[in-house]
């Protein structure tokens, strides 16, 4: 597994505005839609959220994601991206996040996926993530498919 850094930084800052551009083109070559609109920046900044960088032990950038509040005890998850060719980058991304979560308190963490990005919805699933009820915006949708993680120890779906 490549060795990463992972720290909390401005989604400002250079490296974040890089991954989260390469992210935005992806996403829109694959479903259609940036998934921009559903990004606030200062929605990670500040209390009980973070946005955080991946790099490699050179610094380049590799992977970012963040979590913010969702609901009591709760975090979503927004903004998972790893760039192709990093085996294993976005799955320390995401422990990272989760074990951050847990220390905040959260005790569940949820996400929206499209449907039509189905390699994203294999890698939630191989890390524990089912499908939950919408959520949010997301009620309203079916082009979107919630998922949610436990943070306890059982790892069961609240």
């Amino acid at each position: 597994m490549l060795p990463v850094l992972i720290q909390a930084e401005s989604p400002d800052h250079p490296d974040a505005r890089l991954l989260l551009a390469e992210l935005s083109a992806r996403l829109v070559l694959l479903t259609g839609d940036s998934g921009q609109s559903s990004f606030c920046a200062s929605d990670v900044q500040q209390d009980g959220a973070c946005f955080v960088v991946a790099r490699n032990p050179q610094g380049v950038p590799l992977a970012c994601a963040a979590i913010r509040p969702g609901g009591s005890q709760v975090a979503e998850l927004k903004r998972m991206y790893a760039r192709p060719g990093q085996p294993g980058v976005a799955a320390q991304v995401l422990g990272w996040l989760e074990q951050q979560a847990l220390q905040w308190g959260y005790r569940q963490i949820c996400l929206a996926v499209r449907h039509s990005n189905p390699r994203a919805i294999a890698f939630y699933r191989k890390h524990g993530y089912a499908a939950i009820a919408p959520f949010g915006k997301y009620t309203e949708s079916n082009l979107s498919l919630c998922m949610g993680k436990s943070l306890l120890p059982d790892n069961g779906v609240a």
